[in-house]
């Protein structure tokens, strides 16, 4: 039986590219000769022809082999051999503008491409070839492509302005101008709502600090930042803007727990919330053993900054507890820990009254 025929196999990516890069050993497929000296009798031959003559020569005969490889889109490649043409040091204004210039659209291309820092090179390269040709209308229009790709607006317009007065006609430029006049167009209004946005959060930051004032709060922010999703704010529905909404625990120390009550208008009851917490016809707490927590068996207790603790009525508003808790002096007040008031919750009888014991005593020790 005769072997099954065999035709042309397919290479996988990595094998061409390990047969491609292979050839960069072979001298007449070199990106690039060495300049020292070799024993290599072909590469010896190879770089006499390369390197023989003026150096304007050798310098045009590297732009040209550069513009074989731009045109395949090798820009890697003909980066190569533009680098070579300037390091020959050619002494024609012209040679020395175009292998910038040449130089400087193969790393717009590898910038487009990789996003590397080769925008810069291209500027470095443009500044250079105007300084030959103050008129290098490429010149600027790699430098205003560059500069928009590095999001400076403001000199890419600059570079476009410079270069349509004494090119007004060039499309290209007036093309990339028009590019960058809508950028800047978007750039000048998002920094517009950025610098409003700022204001906007500064000036609630200043009414906040003055509602904190006023109502005797005492800010204590977490050292390590806050997160709290819950903030202190102004009730939107209020048309004066002026309610303050604070998110507020009521702990059980009896329990070691606690709940949290996300709004707590300072214009509304404190037993209104009890009543929330605490539904008369509603089963108790799982924490609640002894069944203890009903509307109208506890009792609200708050700790000033000065450890001073403020019984609180049911019937009481926030607003009345916050003016209670100035003190005669008026230098005392509530501590605001983290975004969050907090109030202590426990049974009348003699759990009140040994919590009460026990928080004195503690407060007289730490005196």
């Amino acid at each position: 039986m005769a072997a099954p025929a065999m035709g042309p196999q397919l290479l996988s990516d990595a094998e061409v590219h390990q047969k491609i890069s292979a050839l960069d050993n072979v001298p007449l497929f070199m990106k690039s000769l060495p300049s020292d000296d070799t024993d290599d009798a072909v590469i010896a031959a190879l770089q006499n022809l390369a390197y023989s003559g003026t150096s304007d020569e050798i310098a045009r005969n590297f732009k040209e082999q550069g513009n074989e490889y731009f045109k395949g889109k090798r820009y890697r490649e003909a980066l190569g051999f533009y680098n070579q043409g300037v390091d020959a040091r050619p002494t024609d204004p012209k040679v020395q503008e175009t292998l910038l210039l040449n130089r400087a659209a193969c790393n717009l291309e590898l910038g487009n491409l990789t996003r590397a820092e080769n925008f810069g090179s291209v500027l470095k390269d443009c500044s250079k070839a105007l300084g030959f040709n103050a008129q290098s209308s490429k010149a600027f229009f790699r430098s205003a492509v560059a500069l928009i790709a590095l999001d400076r607006i403001d000199e890419a317009l600059d570079c476009c302005d410079r270069c349509l007065v004494f090119d007004p006609l060039n499309t290209a430029v007036k093309t990339i101008n028009r590019e960058a006049k809508k950028k800047k167009k978007v750039k000048d209004r998002r920094e517009k709502e950025r610098l409003e946005r700022i204001q906007k959060e500064e000036e609630a930051k200043r009414l906040m600090k003055l509602a904190f004032r006023e109502r005797n709060l005492i800010d204590v922010p977490k050292p390590d930042g806050s997160t709290n999703p819950y903030t202190p704010h102004f009730d939107l529905g209020d048309p004066t803007q002026r309610t303050l909404i604070i998110p507020t625990f009521f702990l059980y120390p009896q329990y070691a727990t606690s709940d949290v009550i996300p709004e707590f208008a300072e214009d509304t009851t404190f037993g209104a919330h009890i009543e929330r917490m605490f539904p008369p016809q509603a089963p108790p707490a799982d924490w609640d053993v002894k069944r203890e927590y009903i509307v109208g068996n506890l009792a609200i207790y708050a700790i000033t900054r000065k450890k001073r603790l403020l019984k609180i009525g049911k019937k009481m508003i926030l607003q009345h507890v916050l003016r209670a808790a100035k003190g005669k002096d008026g230098e005392d007040g509530l501590e605001v820990k983290d975004g969050c008031l907090s109030f202590i919750i426990l049974p009348k009888g003699s759990v009140e009254l040994k919590w009460v014991e026990e928080y004195k005593n503690v407060r007289v020790e730490a005196v």
